[in-house]
């Protein structure tokens, strides 16, 4: 849907789906009752999340006509794909550092990304930017070839440019900043950059067509302001593709019954990244929740005086003291909007989570949705 500041929509991500007729059932039926909640007289705009399975099933045969003509007999639109999970991205499933794979360093990565450009120019109404975000290169623990990496987003900078020519549409990829990532706050986002302009013969291209999908939750679990990291970005001429809306864990660990408290959220399905900060201005970082856990008993981990972990919380539900959240992030970047009318045209809610939340945060799917739309718009 339009809002003041581009187009906002949710991410399908939410919606358990590996192939193309499980994607569709549940936009059909999830994203048609959201938007009956939220805004029924308004063209709704759907945040696509494909498997390589499910873009490869839309582009066979007439499906991507049909559901072409499907989009417009709803009044819905798409403008956005979220390309970061290549596979199985289910509750119940053990994704964990799978999400990573394959990363920037594989062809596989390449391919499916361009099938999703393929598919969103395609899909695109006129007069509308398309984007698709991605994975930031890869994940540390893999060690990947940061060269091969490059060279692959060189390639489909230039895939994009062709391909916005002939589809009459702006396309561009965001690249998604996680912790634990291969770049995963400012300062590292900004060096990788460097090295990507550094290598490409055309830096215009780039900037053009490879640009930031910033996450307030990622951002927030760095301990960095949306103000001061979106700034940061931009003033190296960085592209803001998308913000997603988002917001993970807060608390201190040393308030009795905290640790308890956020051990309710360690799940087997996702990754759940601790950013631990230390009084001396320190952050340690820990891979999955257990292990920050464990490092409390530990010299390097006990005297930590804050946590923030990767688990993203429904925008418009605090979790109850001793928890919080970093929503303010997400505040902070609309605040940010209204004074930079072109900070970002593409906006996304994208509480993935819903399969895996403690009982005490579960609601129907379609009301969580609901309620975080009707919490951004107040925030607007």
């Amino acid at each position: 849907m339009r809002f003041p500041h581009g187009h906002l929509a949710y991410c399908t991500n939410i919606h358990p789906a590996e192939d193309w007729k499980t994607t569709f059932q549940a936009i059909s039926t999830h994203a048609m009752k959201v938007r009956d909640l939220v805004a029924p007289d308004e063209a709704f705009a759907i945040g696509l999340r494909l498997s390589s399975t499910a873009a490869k099933e839309l582009l066979r045969g007439d499906e991507l006509p049909a559901f072409n003509d499907w989009l417009a007999t709803k009044n819905a639109y798409v403008f956005t794909i979220n390309g970061f999970p290549y596979g199985d991205f289910r509750a119940g499933s053990f994704v964990k550092r799978n999400v990573f794979r394959p990363d920037w360093a594989d062809p596989a990565r390449l391919e499916y990304t361009k099938e999703l450009f393929t598919i969103v120019s395609q899909l695109l109404p006129e007069g509308i930017e398309g984007s698709v975000s991605t994975l930031p290169g890869s994940f540390k623990e893999f060690q990947a070839d940061e060269s091969a990496i490059r060279l692959q987003l060189i390639e489909l900078a230039t895939f994009l440019d062709s391909l916005a020519e002939v589809s009459d549409r702006d396309l561009h990829l965001g690249m998604e900043p996680e912790p634990r990532g291969h770049f995963e706050n400012t300062e590292e986002t900004l060096r990788f950059f460097d090295r990507l302009l550094d290598d490409a013969p055309d830096h215009e291209l780039i900037k053009r067509r490879i640009g930031i999908n910033y996450d307030c939750c990622h951002f927030a679990l760095q301990y960095e302001s949306a103000r001061d990291s979106l700034t940061a970005l931009r003033g190296e001429g960085l592209r803001i593709s998308k913000i997603h809306l988002s917001a993970a864990l807060a608390l201190d660990p040393r308030i009795p019954g905290a640790v308890e408290a956020v051990s309710k959220f360690d799940e087997p399905t996702f990754l759940h990244q601790v950013l631990a900060r230390h009084p001396d201005g320190r952050i340690e970082r820990y891979t999955d929740l257990p292990e920050g856990v464990a490092s409390l008993g530990t010299d390097t981990g006990a005297d930590a005086e804050e946590w923030r972990v990767h688990f993203h919380i429904p925008l418009d539900a605090e979790p109850a003291p001793p928890l919080a959240s970093t929503r303010q992030n997400s505040l902070d970047a609309l605040a940010l909007a209204r004074e930079v009318p072109d900070l970002c045209q593409h906006w996304e809610i994208e509480t993935y989570t819903w399969g895996v939340l403690p009982q005490e945060l579960a609601r129907p799917v379609e009301e969580q949705i609901a309620g975080e739309y009707r919490w951004v718009l107040a925030g607007v």
